[in-house]
């Protein structure tokens, strides 16, 4: 991971990389509690709309930081190109 950021941050120097940098965050910050929260709905879709909070298990974790980390780096890269493009008009 560390060599991924490292050639991002080659290629996307300066306010490009920051901008990338918070984009990964704020989505995987926010992404994370929507996803607690949809896990638990589909846990306990039973119950009527009623949201019972429960502990995913450490596999269910894993798997939720996983796809959380790959969509936070898929809106890092496209807020920097959109950014990109609609600066060069």
């Amino acid at each position: 991971m560390y060599y991924f950021f490292q050639k991002l941050r080659h290629y996307y120097n300066g306010k490009t990389f920051h901008l990338f940098i918070i984009s990964f965050l704020i989505y995987a910050f926010i992404n994370i509690i929507e996803n607690y929260i949809h896990y638990n709905i589909g846990r306990h879709n039973e119950s009527n709309y009623n949201i019972k909070f429960s502990n995913p298990s450490k596999s269910d974790w894993v798997k939720i930081v996983v796809v959380m980390f790959v969509f936070a780096l898929l809106q890092g890269i496209l807020t920097i190109l959109v950014e990109g493009y609609w600066n060069k008009k």
